[in-house]
């Protein structure tokens, strides 16, 4: 019988999906301003949705490749659930779809938000936060959404009365997951390379070479550097954490179908778990939104301070209210303690980042500071700075893990499986709270359209400063939503390293391999194999070097995966370099401001670069794990995850907070320290910004997707794997 808490999903799901409509009417309603503000709105929206529109047919062909793959498994090979092909179409479609409409209400908010900053900080800081919370609603509604009808699907097929059709559903379910992780580190990488190779090449030309101001509508790079705020930190964004929260969400639900099996009632319960607290924090996210404001003439720390009202309200609201709901569900409180130590991980890391990131503390004024000296010294000093900042997030997530596994297992290293369960459980409260984190995150690209169309309709100074404080709080809140994302990619890779081995039980038994032998001869029923024996089994131990290799081979995935993307950025950025130097000196007026730039060459340049560059290092997160499962079987492939895990999760870190530090350490200086706009100090502070654009908007993020997609890879390969890997 399904526990009533279930029901908490699918309601909190359609009444987030109210809110984001509610929220985007609002937005709708208020004035875009004047003509021009109106007109270069029009230009930022038709390049935005012309790029998505090329992405999703690029995205469609590598799509119906792997459904095709898929279906060549379940029904000719049958290593696969026949449900399989459909799920990860459903996990792609929903991801896509939650990026396309934070994108679409994103490219409509600006010109308001920069309209509303003529009138107060509080107004246009509520445009701004209330549109980017239509992102994070529809994230976390569409995903409670699908994962609640996808269950309801499958238990119809699979009476959950039988205690393993529980782990067959949940298994399946994760497929889902894969499609969902696969749209977006497409929409990442390709929207991620778009933004940084015209941010790139419109500050090297306009800002250094030309002494222009940022957004200065002479500038032929400025329309397209708006474009890519949308199609990288918003659709890309929305993806992203869309797969985060889903992955977590299905992990966690396969963890608890297999470490409660034989336990009755309890098994269900685990399972509906994770959905019940998502849904609990999607609705205090929708209370948490209403609590931010502000006043007139706040600072940097009065508008963090504003925006944590709100993620704190709600932070607090769900670790009482989940409380109830493990007792409700009768799971052992270590059960909620452990999503207490998951919750207390994610504030650990945005505390941290915050600190690392805004101009408001010591490290980022360190790296403005060393700008009085060169480009050389703020590189240098960014890169320190970045190297420092992850050691409080993997401090975090340490202790998150080990106190979440400890806590649910009561204590207990032997008991395995609820101690997985527990790290999941972790993983599920560090993204409670999705709706808002992430809406405080879309915020960010939102204020900074603002800012850009402001100085491109020649508003009144103030209206600048305004939109400019609210720009430095959106590099700060993004920072710390990317801190969230890949604290919670490290958790969650952990509770899928575990549902892979589950995966691996089904695949042999769909096999027909009802038992296996371990080394010292000793005969396991497969139904019945707890996680040690397949590790036993498998072989997947430090002394086997087959594990090892895969380790250095994931290692070097993260390293060889930034490579790819940075090249691609650097690539198309000289050419938007170029062709920035090209109008300049060859379309009379343009120079001075009586003739309109090409804006469309510069928009073609970066979709045309992101296109073409998103396509090798997205396929091979897929082919990799196919591959090392192919050869060096389930052992090779263990360490492959757990080597991606560990590397690329450090590697994000760094890569996002040292960006994020040279954006604001430039902000500062702008802000008229140190010489202000236009200084020496200044240009110096641009080159340090460019180079860490790449840093927090391309790579970085994109490696908690690389992560959790070669896990869901592995995991819906794992019958694959088993039935043809070279080395068993």
């Amino acid at each position: 019988m399904l526990n009533s808490v279930f029901w908490l999903a699918p309601a909190a799901s359609i009444l987030s999906l109210f809110f984001a409509w509610f929220f985007y009417n609002q937005m709708k309603k208020k004035s875009e301003g004047t003509e021009r503000m109106a007109r270069i709105a029009s230009y930022v929206r038709k390049g935005a949705m012309a790029y998505l529109k090329q992405q999703y047919k690029v995205v469609a062909i590598v799509f119906i490749f792997l459904i095709l793959l898929l279906a060549f498994m379940a029904f000719v090979l049958k290593v696969q659930n026949r449900w399989v092909p459909v799920a990860f179409l459903t996990g792609g479609f929903f991801s896509g779809l939650a990026g396309f409409f934070g994108m679409k209400t994103a490219t409509y908010a600006s010109a308001r938000t920069a309209n509303a900053a003529r009138n107060s900080l509080d107004s246009a800081l509520k445009v701004a936060f209330r549109s980017g919370a239509v992102m994070g609603l529809t994230v976390v509604g569409l995903a409670l959404l699908d994962i609640s009808l996808w269950f309801l699907i499958l238990k119809h097929f699979y009476p959950v009365s039988d205690e393993h059709n529980l782990i067959i559903i949940t298994t399946t379910m994760l497929t889902f997951g894969m499609g969902a992780s696969t749209q977006a580190l497409f929409a990442r990488v390709g929207g991620g390379i778009y933004t940084k190779a015209a941010d790139v090449g419109a500050d090297l030309v306009g800002k250094v070479e030309s002494n222009i101001p940022e957004d200065d509508p002479r500038n032929p790079a400025v329309i397209a550097d708006n474009v890519g705020d949308n199609v990288g930190d918003v659709a890309g964004m929305g993806a992203d954490l869309y797969e985060s929260y889903a992955g977590s969400i299905l992990a966690t639900a396969a963890l608890g179908a297999s470490a409660f099996v034989d336990q009755g009632a309890l098994q269900l319960n685990a399972v509906v778990a994770p959905m019940a607290i998502a849904a609990v924090g999607t609705l205090l996210s929708i209370l948490g939104i209403f609590l931010v404001k502000t006043r007139e003439g706040a600072n940097q720390k009065d508008l963090i301070n504003a925006l944590g009202r709100g993620i704190n309200a709600s932070s607090v609201f769900i670790i009482i209210l989940s409380y109830f709901i493990i007792r409700l569900l009768q799971l052992p409180l270590g059960t909620w303690l452990a999503l207490v130590a998951g919750l207390l991980a994610g504030i650990a890391i945005g505390k941290s980042t915050e600190y690392f990131t805004s101009h408001s503390f010591k490290p980022t004024r360190k790296i403005a500071h060393s700008a009085t000296t060169g480009a050389a010294t703020v590189i240098i000093s960014g890169i320190g700075t970045g190297m420092l900042s992850t050691s409080i997030p993997v401090l975090a997530v340490a202790a998150g893990t080990i106190l979440a596994y400890l806590f649910a297992s009561n204590f207990s290293l032997t008991n395995v499986g609820q101690g997985l369960y527990g790290i999941g459980i972790a993983a599920v409260g560090m993204l409670s709270t999705l709706g808002i984190t992430l809406a405080t995150d879309a915020y960010g690209p939102i204020a900074d359209n603002a800012g850009g169309n402001a100085q491109m309709s020649n508003l009144e100074p103030e209206v600048r400063k305004r939109t400019d404080a609210l720009d430095a709080l959106g590099n700060t809140t993004a920072a710390t939503g990317k801190g969230f994302a890949i604290g919670s990619a490290a958790l969650t890779a952990l509770a899928l390293l575990a549902s892979y081995v589950e995966e691996l039980k089904v695949g042999l038994m769909r096999l027909g391999q009802n038992t296996i032998q371990m080394l010292d001869g000793t005969v396991i029923e497969t139904a019945r194999a707890g996680f040690l024996d397949f590790m036993n089994y498998f072989r997947v131990t430090l002394m086997n070097p087959i594990v090892l290799v895969g380790m250095f081979i994931g290692s070097m995935m993260a390293f060889v995966f930034c490579g790819l993307t940075m090249q691609a950025v650097g690539k198309a950025a000289g050419k938007m370099v170029d062709e920035v130097r090209r109008q300049f000196k060859e379309i009379p007026g343009v120079w001075e401001g009586t003739a309109e730039p090409d804006y469309a060459r510069c928009v073609a340049i970066s979709t045309k670069g992101a296109q073409k560059a998103m396509m090798v290092p997205s396929l091979a997160a897929i082919v990799v794990p196919v591959a090392t499962g192919l050869l060096l079987g389930v052992a090779g492939v263990m360490g492959l995850l757990i080597g991606a895990t560990t590397t690329g999760f450090v590697l994000a870190v760094f890569m996002a907070n040292a960006g994020g530090a040279w954006d604001n350490a430039k902000k500062y200086i702008e802000e008229g320290n140190l010489g202000g706009k236009g200084s020496p100090a200044h240009k110096a502070a641009v080159v340090g910004d460019t180079v860490g654009d790449p840093f927090k908007d391309t790579s970085g993020p994109s490696l908690n997707i690389l992560i959790k997609l070669m896990s869901m890879v592995s995991i819906v390969m794992a019958g694959l794997t088993v039935a043809f890997s070279l080395i068993k």
